[in-house]
């Protein structure tokens, strides 16, 4: 029997081409999104796992409590390491990263300049699990200018030959020049680490050059990680952290309310909210709201499936008919045609599998993530797929199995169907719930293609057009020169101005802690944000002063003792308008003085955090890049002058550069990543939506087939018929328009929250929606409304 049910399956498969493209196309699709944002999550889900004691590695966060001002940064000093080591046993071992490092290797005529790079410990190989292919891990990282490389960085500069041993002369800020001997090499990092690396570089080499900052605690440079024991009780130990910090923090140090705190390695790239993180960070949010998609895509496929099974049962009437006359069960229909269904499911879950095949480099593409075939087809992705898919063929299944199987064989050969009001209000509201998903998923889309929009075109209170940035990372020999080298460059016509600074927005900065006279007339301190720029960056990036003045160079005082900030900072103080500040005086990092102006608030940072309390500090001396603001129609033409010039200015560093609203705008690529995937899987869920709304619509005409019939011979027109057959899909979807405006307006305005600045929901959105929704209603019904309005009334009359 078993045999007899797939050979009639597969001959009504044959049968009925276009139905069963549409059906079993719909539900591939389906289940092929399902796996890709399974693996995706998984993905997601995955950061960090693969080190061996990922769940006994915690991190040490800093926390700087000042004027209720409160925020953990990931960045901190080196003392608390070796101190949490030596003060408690359940710390079993530490290791200690710097702040990513640029480091100018040189090999031969090979110059990189590498910029992800750290200075560690020798205990990192002890808790982190980094597959070491060359190498002593205990000891090669221990003496001074000792290197360890990635295999590919090894094989750039070396090729095929064995680097061990060999040494690679190299230049950074944090150590003196030297030439480094290569101590190890180590497989590349894995994609699903919250931070990577290029190159690790003994922190003996660190410390030979600035031994004093290791013992400071208000020195800040440094990531701490320790490992702990099987059994270690996270709160129990932050509860001795107290006792711990009046112990070993130094007294001039208490003032500041200095605090830590610890966070588990495996929460750093989903669910950690501190600063200054050394890579990126997930959203735990997107996982939940692809996770959702995901999920309804697979239910609306699934719908789609019954409903079109449902709509080819008049089909199957006199089929049912027969067959029951002439003996056959109920239990044995049902049998036959959940055999039918899973057969179809089974060819759809085929198809599925190879449609995530051919589209694996243009997932990598679009989520940035290193998917492989090997993440199809591991055992878990396979149980769950097959699962899903079984399951997805008995629910959809079932409901066409019922219908067909109670037919009553003396009506149905009679050629008299009649459909069960409960039938009709389930179809009814399996369409209402596909449609408000589809209006909800429209306007969501909607709303993140603003908000990105917005991001990319507001007003962020400087020039960020046409800036061309030269990284020189610090190099001494240019900051000797840089007025020599901005001279230079502004005799070049294309360029307006050039201006050196340590950072530019959507850079690295510091914090520096600030004494600042508070409106009372005393001295407080403040922990603030740090740029350090040459006296024409202010003009140069069309900042505007709100209150006082810019540095300038007829007022030798400002080299010397004075301060401008921004808005936000003025705030910060405790001041009511910028006014009031100028002439206060401040203490920073050993320059005194007062402030002579106060700069509009710009976005330094992206749009998801608000604009900080900001120090703009004249020290030209430790200036990291160079901005040249280019006005030429000729961009390619440009930069090789620029190019041949710096050739000559600066013989010894590669022209590094970027357009500053580039470089800006990487900070949301992850944004991006998600507005791709979002309008995807949206759009993925509104076709198959629409293939529900099809066989509704086909089920519809076919009942109607003798009404229509009987309307044409009394005189009715294809448009009122055609009117007739779309008007009640077009309820649906107006109910459905009610129900999907408030849910997807909750969503949405709960996702919005991660930016500090954003779009407005306007309820036209919603409007624009339904309107589309309702659109594409209408385009998907009219097919077979147009073709039953058109049909010869005679052959459907002739069936009674």
């Amino acid at each position: 029997m078993l045999k007899n049910h797939f050979k009639i399956a597969w001959r009504n498969l044959l049968k009925n081409k276009g139905y069963s493209i549409i059906n079993i196309g719909g539900l591939a699709i389906g289940l092929a999104c399902f796996l890709m944002i399974v693996m995706f999550i998984q993905n997601e889900l995955s950061y960090d796992r693969y080190h061996e004691n990922s769940n006994r590695v915690y991190r040490v966060l800093h926390h700087l409590n000042e004027n209720d001002y409160k925020e953990a940064w990931v960045w901190g000093n080196a003392p608390v390491g070796p101190a949490l080591k030596e003060d408690f046993s359940e710390v079993l071992e530490t290791v200690q990263f710097s702040g990513r490092e640029d480091v100018l290797l040189t090999n031969g005529d090979l110059t990189f300049q590498e910029g992800n790079c750290f200075y560690v410990t020798p205990s990192v190989f002890d808790v982190f699990t980094w597959n070491m292919i060359s190498g002593d891990p205990k000891t090669a990282l221990e003496a001074p200018y000792s290197i360890v490389l990635t295999e590919s960085t090894a094989k750039k500069y070396f090729g095929d030959e064995d680097p061990m041993g060999k040494t690679l002369s190299g230049t950074s800020v944090r150590a003196d020049d030297g030439d480094y001997t290569v101590t190890g090499i180590i497989k590349d990092i894995p994609s699903n680490s919250h931070f990577g690396f290029d190159v690790l570089v003994s922190m003996s080499t660190f410390y030979q050059a600035r031994p004093s900052i290791f013992d400071s605690w208000g020195y800040v440079d440094f990531y701490t990680y320790f490992l702990v024991p099987e059994n270690f009780d996270p709160i129990a130990f932050q509860a001795k952290i107290p006792a711990f910090l009046e112990k070993r923090l130094p007294e001039e140090n208490k003032q500041f309310h200095y605090d830590v705190s610890f966070e588990a390695l495996e929460d750093a790239y989903l669910n950690s909210t501190a600063a200054r993180q050394p890579g990126v960070t997930g959203n735990a949010s997107n996982i939940y709201i692809f996770g959702i998609i995901g999920l309804f895509i697979l239910v609306i496929a699934s719908i789609n499936f019954m409903n079109l099974a449902t709509a080819r049962s008049m089909e199957r009437a006199k089929e049912v008919g027969v067959r029951k006359v002439i003996g056959a069960q109920k239990r044995g229909l049902i049998s036959q045609f959940l055999g039918e269904s899973l057969t179809m499911v089974l060819i759809a879950a085929i198809l599925g599998v190879a449609v995530v095949v051919i589209c694996l480099p243009w997932m990598r593409e679009i989520t940035g993530k290193t998917f492989q075939l090997e993440h199809i087809f591991t055992t878990s992705n396979l149980l769950l797929y097959l699962g899903t898919a079984l399951i997805t063929a008995f629910l959809s299944g079932s409901y066409p199995a019922m219908v067909l199987s109670n037919f009553r064989p003396a009506t149905v050969l009679k050629g008299v169907f009649k459909t069960s009001k409960n039938g009709v209000t389930l179809r009814k509201a399996l369409v209402i719930f596909q449609f408000s998903l589809s209006i909800a998923l429209i306007a969501g889309t909607a709303i993140v293609y603003f908000q990105m929009d917005y991001m990319l075109n507001r007003d962020l209170g400087f020039d960020r057009e046409q800036q061309l940035v030269i990284d020189f990372n610090y190099d001494f020999q240019v900051r000797n020169r840089l007025e020599t080298i901005k001279s230079e460059f502004e005799k070049n016509g294309s360029i307006s101005s050039v201006s050196a600074s340590r950072t530019v927005p959507g850079a690295h900065f510091p914090g520096a802690g600030t004494q600042i006279q508070i409106p009372n007339g005393e001295m407080d301190f403040f922990d603030i944000s740090l740029y350090e720029v040459d006296v024409d960056f202010i003009p140069h990036f069309k900042m505007e002063m709100v209150a006082g003045r810019p540095y300038s160079r007829d007022f030798a005082i400002d080299t010397i003792g004075s301060l401008v900030v921004n808005e936000a900072a003025v705030k910060h103080f405790g001041y009511a308008s910028p006014e009031e500040i100028i002439g206060k005086r401040f203490e920073q990092w050993g320059k005194e003085g007062t402030i002579i102006g106060v700069v509009k608030d710009f976005n330094f940072l992206s749009l998801h955090q608000e604009v900080e309390p900001l120090s703009l500090r004249l020290e030209p001396s430790s200036s990291r890049y160079l901005s040249l603001r280019i006005q030429s129609d000729n961009l390619p033409a440009t930069i090789s002058e620029i190019r041949e010039k710096w050739a000559t200015l600066a013989p010894h560093r590669p022209f590094l550069y970027s357009f500053l609203d580039d470089s800006f705008n990487t900070q949301y690529e992850a944004d991006f990543r998600f507005k791709k995937l979002f309008t995807l899987f949206s759009f993925l869920a509104i076709f198959i939506a629409c293939l529900g709304l099809l066989g509704l619509a086909t089920y519809s005409a076919m009942q109607r087939t003798k009404e229509i019939g009987i309307r044409k011979v009394l005189g009715a027109e294809a448009g009122s018929i055609v009117r007739l057959l779309s008007k009640d899909f077009i309820k649906l979807v107006l109910i459905a328009m009610f129900i999907a405006t408030p849910l997807s307006w909750y969503a949405m305005n709960n996702w919005l929250e991660v930016y500090a600045y954003k779009v407005t929901i306007s309820w036209w959105i919603f409007a624009l929606a339904s309107i589309i929704a309702i659109t594409i209603a209408i385009l998907t019904v009219s097919f077979h409304a147009i073709k039953a309005a058109v049909a010869n009334p005679v052959k459907s009359l002739r069936t009674e």
